[in-house]
């Protein structure tokens, strides 16, 4: 599958979440995949395991992620 730049976008296995904002996450062990509601996806550089992990386990995944995610990691759009 390519992104809107036309770069082959690689397979990083997705799970649902819960939240208003955010549809599914994934991990490849750097980079987090996030798939938001509206149907965009972006790709976040260089997320730890762990910050995948506490964003998995957090009371609420979009608080979460606005907190310690975007502004935090360089991302680029993918979908």
């Amino acid at each position: 599958m390519e992104n809107e730049q036309g770069r082959v976008m690689s397979e990083i296995p997705m799970q649902s979440v819960q939240s208003s904002n955010i549809r599914a996450i994934g991990h490849d062990g750097s980079m987090l995949r996030v798939e938001f509601s509206n149907g965009s996806t972006y790709d976040y550089e260089g997320v730890p395991s762990r910050v995948f992990d506490d964003l998995v386990s957090a009371d609420s995944v979009g608080r979460y992620f606005a907190q310690n995610i975007k502004g935090v990691y360089g991302y680029e759009k993918v979908s």
